[in-house]
């Protein structure tokens, strides 16, 4: 069946239409000029984390429209490639269209996916935790599989992060981590991440070789901004401070900065101590405590409290992904049937697929309960 290549072209350009709508490109052309002038000013080194600040706000901005620029020269090249050969009757160059009409479709879905996320909190920076669930040492060593997966996703995308908080197991692995995605729609992207997720592997700490079972939890939270109405009496708040704990040599672990942060109310518990003092450890508890308390209260308010604080319990019954070593390979999202027979890539923070089925699956689970 011959390819509507006029049809399919047109809904590209609808497509990057509304990418450019929801995008608002006058304004981050705007914001891009603003921070240049920052970026010029001969003083701006001399506070290295505003200048830090603004070059990395400066290269994500220019990136983002030269994305949709790129996508705009794209669509203009593969139209008259079409047009080329049609006057020309040229098979080979209809081939080549047909080619490069399917992998800019896809560039635009990937695109498309920013058009989706317009969730009250979706524009915000995101907190991560994963904790180690049901597996024993082998959970704990998943728990620092996700972690490095999700690190290398940012990583990829030039995203900065930062690790606030790292409870070592025993053995091996994680108990706990938690560490902030510091982009616009950091959580947006990221919430549909929220779940119990499942690993089935040989262990490597099974000295007989034997096939396990293991299970860790991740929560993607929306971090507070000053303008959020979140006040905590400080009578609700107990605050217990130690030594920090993990590898040894490193200055965070010789005064007792780390700060362990419980709302007495609710019972949330929050701990830092991947910064050098406990004034800013403190702080930073405190922004993630506002933060999980602002989701307490809307999930309360909308009775989703699941939903969107990812209340999972990392175990049998209730995981969204599982990632499968032996017997045989594949990683497969139990939400959204989507899967891959390859599961490094992915280990190595290549989950932009399922990030953005997940997306769309929210979206039509929306729908329907509509």
């Amino acid at each position: 069946m011959a390819v509507d290549f006029e049809t399919e072209i047109k809904n590209l350009r609808t497509t990057m239409g509304s990418v450019r709508e929801v995008t608002n490109v006058p304004a981050l052309e705007t914001q891009i000029a603003d921070l240049e002038q920052q970026a010029a000013a001969p003083d701006l080194w001399d506070d290295p984390d505003k200048a830090q600040g603004v070059t990395s706000a400066l290269s994500r901005a220019n990136h983002e429209l030269e994305r949709i620029n790129t996508m705009d020269a794209r669509i203009d090249d593969l139209e008259a490639l079409v047009e080329l050969g049609q006057e020309e009757r040229d098979a080979d160059t209809l081939a080549e269209a047909e080619e490069e009409l399917a992998k800019v479709a896809k560039s635009v879905g990937q695109l498309e996916v920013r058009t989706l996320l317009a969730g009250e909190y979706d524009e915000r920076e995101a907190v991560v935790t994963i904790r180690a669930g049901a597996g024993g040492v082998d959970a704990a060593d998943f728990a620092e599989m996700l972690m490095r997966m999700y690190l290398r996703w940012a990583e990829r995308h030039g995203y900065p992060t930062k690790v606030m908080d790292t409870s070592y197991a025993e053995e091996a692995g994680l108990k706990s981590a938690t560490f902030e995605v510091n982009v616009p729609y950091a959580y947006g992207n990221l919430s549909v991440e929220a779940g119990t997720h499942r690993l089935v592997r040989i262990s490597p700490f099974d000295n007989q070789g034997r096939r396990q079972t293991s299970f860790a939890a991740v929560e993607v939270i929306p971090l507070i901004e000053s303008t959020d109405s979140i006040d905590i009496p400080d009578g609700e708040l107990k605050i217990d401070v130690f030594r920090s704990s993990g590898p040894g040599g490193q200055s965070v672990n010789t005064t007792d900065s780390a700060v362990r942060m419980t709302h007495i109310p609710t019972g949330i518990v929050v701990s830092m101590q991947n910064e050098k003092s406990q004034i800013q450890n403190r702080a930073a508890a405190l922004r993630v405590m506002q933060s999980r308390l602002l989701l307490a209260k809307k999930a309360e308010e909308a009775a989703e409290r699941k939903e969107l604080a990812g209340d999972v319990k990392a175990s049998w019954g209730d995981q969204m992904r599982s990632y499968v070593l032996n017997p045989y390979q594949m990683v497969k999202d139990l939400r959204t049937e989507h899967e891959t027979g390859n599961p490094s890539p992915v280990f190595d923070g290549e989950i932009d697929a399922f990030i953005e089925a997940g997306i769309r699956w929210r979206i039509e689970q929306a729908k329907s309960e509509d």
